[in-house]
């Protein structure tokens, strides 16, 4: 990206954040207590994520999964038991991400991009992810639309953390990043406007 389409992006991503807030703040204040009357604390989930080769920062959700300690990795079949009843839900409508609009006002993460990856794939694709990470990740993007369903298919055929994580790394990487980086070569306004409202009828339609 240059410095005038980065700036470009990062001024959408503000002017779009300041008119969804007051929709995202009802959102959120549902979500939060409908999760304080059916859930144990904590609340939130908070893991790294890296927005750029070198550069993490902290993403934020709502907690979907009952806390395991040393808990890591990519989630598949091995972990589905632990989702929470409240956790199918805010997944399938995708309210645990709600969070993360903080996050984009921070400037960690933009609306529309590549889903920030795990340190432990960027370190173990270099080549591929200075690539991918030259967009800023998002909330949603090109591959979160044409690939999430599948993704989530191959990774419950996963019966332990081993197979998902050699899953993951064989056919999801590479499809998902072939996918960003469609996406960055193709980047606009309109092209992000697209893939956000294509995202909001997934969720609502």
């Amino acid at each position: 990206m240059t410095r005038t389409q980065r700036l470009a992006k990062r001024l959408f991503d503000l002017v779009l954040a300041v008119s969804l807030t007051p929709l995202i703040a009802m959102l959120f204040l549902f979500t939060l207590i409908t999760v304080i009357i059916f859930e144990k604390r904590p609340y939130f989930y908070s893991a790294e994520r890296m927005k750029t080769p070198t550069q993490s920062f902290r993403l934020l959700k709502f907690r979907t999964m009952e806390v395991a300690q040393g808990d890591s990795g990519v989630s598949g079949a091995h972990k589905q038991q632990r989702i929470t009843r409240m956790g199918r839900i805010m997944r399938k409508t995708r309210a645990d991400e709600l969070p993360q609009f903080w996050n984009i006002y921070r400037g960690d993460i933009s609306f529309v991009g590549p889903r920030p990856p795990l340190r432990e794939y960027v370190e173990r694709f270099p080549s591929l992810y200075s690539k991918v990470l030259k967009t800023p990740p998002g909330v949603t993007g090109l591959a979160s639309l044409c690939f999430n369903k599948h993704e989530g298919w191959i990774l419950g055929q996963c019966a332990t953390a081993t197979e998902v994580d050699a899953s993951y790394a064989r056919r999801c990487v590479p499809a998902k990043a072939k996918l960003d980086l469609i996406y960055q070569k193709h980047m606009s306004i309109c092209f992000d406007l697209v893939l956000i409202w294509r995202t909001f009828k997934s969720v609502f339609g």
